[in-house]
């Protein structure tokens, strides 16, 4: 099957959840930074949720170039990962709207950890096909990020009905440690293209 289908189907999927996040964002009614810092929760959320949206496309991407095959059952992994993602916007705009109160807090906690679980899902389908001297299989072993992310997710979810902010603040860690792309499919990636 051919893989850029499926890269193009996602990337468009992705591209409308960023529009649909923003187009969540009401303008302010007043012209000054009063009106605006009002609606900084709301703001705080978004930015959160674009770097979340943005660090999916990202490794996604870079996973897909790095695979060789294609089949039925990845696709639907696929599905499943766009699925959660999709569910972006709306636990954005209810956290932010309601400025972190703990069940819209930790219900976004809670789809954050789902697309967790189906990306690592999409992986394993991936792997499964790749043959066995692939430089993407040889390089995806142990994955110390990718096994702790899921914990911090449901400490955030637990936090989220005592502490949001603190809750929101494990969200934004786990972030910030996957801003830069993993490395390990870099390193498939340069393995199997030698330019």
């Amino acid at each position: 099957m051919d893989k850029d289908r499926i890269l193009a189907f996602s990337d468009g999927v992705i591209a409308i959840i960023i529009t649909i996040t923003v187009l969540e964002l009401k303008t302010p009614s007043g012209a000054d930074l009063r009106a605006l810092s009002k609606d900084w929760p709301v703001l705080v959320s978004y930015v959160l949720s674009f770097t979340y949206v943005g660090i999916y496309w990202n490794n996604h991407h870079h996973l897909f170039a790095a695979c060789n095959l294609i089949n039925a059952s990845i696709m639907w992994a696929n599905l499943h990962l766009l699925f959660w993602l999709s569910l972006i916007p709306f636990v954005t705009d209810w956290m932010g709207g309601n400025n972190f109160a703990p069940l819209p807090t930790a219900l976004y906690g809670s789809v954050l950890l789902m697309g967790a679980l189906a990306y690592k899902i999409l992986q394993g389908r991936i792997l499964a096909i790749e043959p066995p001297g692939s430089p993407l299989r040889s390089e995806l072993g142990p994955d110390l990020k990718g096994a702790l992310s899921p914990l911090v997710y449901l400490l955030g979810i637990g936090l989220a009905f005592y502490l949001p902010w603190i809750a929101f603040g494990l969200y934004v860690l786990v972030a910030l440690a996957w801003l830069v792309p993993d490395r390990r499919i870099e390193r498939a990636l340069s393995r199997s293209d030698p330019r």
